[in-house]
């Protein structure tokens, strides 16, 4: 299958909204490496980085990296400056030789162009540990360098895996990427194309899809089905989070996939995905087919997949299946949605005397890792 060239004319909506939210999520993610005890290195990889722009000059990811990293105001040079122990590393891949000479060039410029705006007037730029290289993928993450920084603890990752097409991101290379400590990575994958060849040798190779359960009559769904086939391969015992965001694009179904293993990355994923899709937190589509996107009174809709959340959610407290706010907080987090929605129901279960509390009731929703925990018995 041959590999479309993004780079060679301007982005289209897709692709710009996938740019958005690559750009979102490492905006909510690098600043709480730069405040977290213990962290050395804060490493930033981009593996398909392209070229840096597209022909009417909308920056690519790489760019995007870099320009996040400085922060609005150089908010996070300021930071960097003042922790002489603490480092920034990116590295940017493009195995095509003609590209990754024009993403050099483009760093490069960027680079010289914020230098010179820099309010900080440092001689050595906080930001300028960046290395451009033109490998394939497997050279990039089969190399000794790269996995003693993966395997790292006191280094912080950030991967971002725009892949063309569907062969990169095997079991292999999922099992290795969820292994790694301190590591958080969205990946690009074109979901169609499992779906429409799912049954040809060129498809099977990377993935069983015997244990993908395609409905042909639900096309748009097929990304979700993908995601889920990734998170069958996570080892029952191991505490991980992965949410998906399908991009349609055409007619055809691509999307993201991002994996953490800390509670705290996925919170940052998912309020990037309910900000572009208020619905279901998961396409720039009607997946579900519970609210029109475009019309005059959109917010009318109904949030068909909040409301089966909090019912089950409902039913686990009543069971006693869910018997503490760090479990029902985790449990909304895990169905993709906002922690919040376990809050609202235990007001309503509480309010009208359905369930009792034993400790400090409080509503906290967000950074559940430290939030106060209290249990729940029914009366």
């Amino acid at each position: 299958m041959s590999e479309k060239d993004i780079n060679k004319k301007a982005f289209d909506e897709g692709t710009l909204l996938k740019l958005k939210i690559f750009q979102e999520c490492f905006r909510e993610w690098f600043p709480v490496f730069l405040y977290t005890p213990g962290i050395e290195r804060i490493c930033i990889y981009d593996l398909f980085a392209g070229s840096g722009y597209d022909t009417e000059g909308n920056p690519g990811s790489p760019i995007i990296l870099l320009e996040e990293a400085r922060g609005n105001e150089y908010q996070h040079c300021s930071r960097l400056n003042q922790c002489k122990n603490l480092k920034v590393i990116f590295g940017f891949n493009e195995k095509n030789k003609k590209k990754a000479t024009l993403l050099r060039e483009n760093v490069e410029r960027s680079q010289v162009s914020c230098k010179s705006k820099c309010p900080l007037r440092v001689e050595d730029c906080v930001m300028s540990r960046t290395a451009v290289a033109s490998q394939t993928f497997d050279e990039i993450t089969q190399s000794i360098r790269f996995n003693a920084f993966m395997q790292d603890e006191k280094t912080a990752k950030f991967l971002l895996l725009d892949q063309y097409g569907i062969k990169e991101i095997t079991e292999t290379v999922f099992l290795s990427l969820i292994s790694c400590p301190k590591t958080d990575f969205i990946f690009f994958i074109s979901s169609s194309t499992i779906r429409r060849f799912s049954n040809e040798p060129s498809i099977k190779k990377y993935f069983e899809t015997e244990k993908i359960d395609f409905d042909n009559s639900k096309p748009k769904e097929c990304h979700r089905l993908i995601a889920d086939y990734y998170r069958s391969l996570i080892p029952h015992d191991k505490e991980y989070y992965l949410h998906s965001f399908t991009i349609k694009k055409d007619a055809n179904f691509y999307g993201l996939i991002f994996g953490s293993s800390h509670s705290l990355g996925m919170e940052k994923f998912l309020k990037v995905c309910w900000k572009y899709d208020k619905y279901s937190g998961d396409s720039n589509c009607n997946l579900d087919e519970d609210h029109d996107f475009g019309i005059l009174f959109e917010g009318s809709g109904t949030r068909h997949k909040i409301d089966a959340v909090k019912k089950e959610i409902r039913e686990a407290v009543l069971s006693g299946t869910i018997s503490s706010n760090k479990e029902g907080l985790l449990f909304a987090l895990k169905k993709g949605c906002l922690p919040i929605v376990f809050v609202e129901v235990i007001q309503e279960l509480k309010k009208n005397g359905e369930i009792t509390i034993s400790g400090i009731f409080n509503r906290q929703s967000t950074k559940i890792h430290q939030v106060p925990e209290y249990h729940i018995t029914r009366p």
